[in-house]
Order: C-alpha cells, then sequence, then structure tokens
C-alpha cells in the first residue's frame, strides 16, 4: 500500500466554507416560452439594443429578463 503524500498546497485547518453559491435546478432549468407580438416605444427598444450592445448581450433576451423578474417580485408579494 502506498503512502498518502500531504499536498502542501492543500489548505491547513484554518480554511473557511463558503456558502453555496450555484443556482438551483429549478432556475436553471429552461422555461417554457411563448411568442407573443408587443408594441414598446423607440426609447425603450433603442436603451435596450444599446446596453446589450455593450454587454455582448441580445436585446430580447434583456426585456424578457426584465419582464421576467418583474413578475417574480410582484407574485412573491402577493
Amino acid at each position: 500500500m502506498k503512502k498518502r503524500k500531504i499536498d502542501p498546497d492543500m489548505p491547513s485547518d484554518n480554511s473557511i466554507r463558503i456558502p453555496d453559491f450555484l443556482p438551483p435546478p429549478h432556475e436553471l432549468a429552461k422555461a417554457k416560452t411563448i411568442i407573443i407580438t408587443i408594441g414598446l416605444d423607440a426609447k425603450t427598444i433603442a436603451f435596450f439594443k444599446r446596453e446589450a450592445k455593450k454587454r455582448g448581450a441580445k436585446y430580447q433576451k434583456m426585456i424578457r429578463k426584465v419582464l421576467s423578474r418583474y413578475a417574480d417580485h410582484f407574485n412573491k408579494a402577493a
């Protein structure tokens, strides 16, 4: 049987536990989407397009996320 070597890079006894930062599985699963047509004012679309471009994201996904978080917030309050 091989003798185990202690890794010198391994943390000592004074390490601390880091809280779990991963989202729960239900947040990872893709929600069912329904395609709709919605009219938004030009300044709102311009804002989301500009912000999405800065971040290398898709503006429609950003709008969807804002609406989803808004609905979640008020569903929890009810």
